[in-house]
């Protein structure tokens, strides 16, 4: 008989449930998101600049990590336009002042996988991942139960970041 581990994530339920069934979104789950008509808050959206724009990670390696992304699906970094490349890179910039002010961690990752095979679950549409990394925060639950313990739900992170995007 198969084990499986199972972690309780109610939260769940509702983003699964916000995509009509049946109806595969058309591009990216973020172009999905862009379109649903959600707001922000709904939608976990932290900043909205003129040209990008910046998600929580919905299934994140810690909390406060953050998806800094164009409007426009692109799946590569060659293909943003100036404007573009100049408003991430500033975004990126103000994402990782944004988590170090709301969290103090340790140091912070940041990282664009280009490609399904450099592990891109969404590569059609280009993100930057900003993720705050603290001493010990892969503990004994990712290495010895393959499991990641969050202790704060989405929204409140979302809260906690746009309080703290500079201005």
């Amino acid at each position: 008989m198969d084990t499986y581990e199972r972690l309780w994530n109610g939260w769940r339920a509702a983003y699964v449930g916000s995509v009509p069934a049946n109806q595969p979104p058309p591009g990216s789950v973020f172009t999905a998101i862009l379109e649903s008509g959600l707001s922000d808050e709904e939608s976990n959206i932290v900043h909205r600049g003129r040209k990008v724009f910046v998600i929580l990670n919905a299934f994140p390696y810690a909390t406060g990590h953050m998806l800094v992304m164009p409007y426009r699906e692109i799946a590569d970094l060659e293909d943003l336009d100036a404007e573009e490349s100049d408003e991430m890179w500033l975004t990126v910039t103000d994402a990782v002042r944004t988590v170090k002010a709301a969290y103090q961690p340790g140091g912070v990752n940041v990282g664009i996988n280009l490609g399904r095979p450099a592990g891109g679950s969404v590569s059609e549409h280009l993100h930057v991942h900003v993720v705050p990394r603290w001493i010990g925060d892969g503990n004994f639950m990712t290495a010895i139960a393959n499991t990641r313990t969050l202790p704060e739900a989405l929204v409140d992170t979302a809260a906690r970041l746009r309080a703290a995007w500079p201005r």
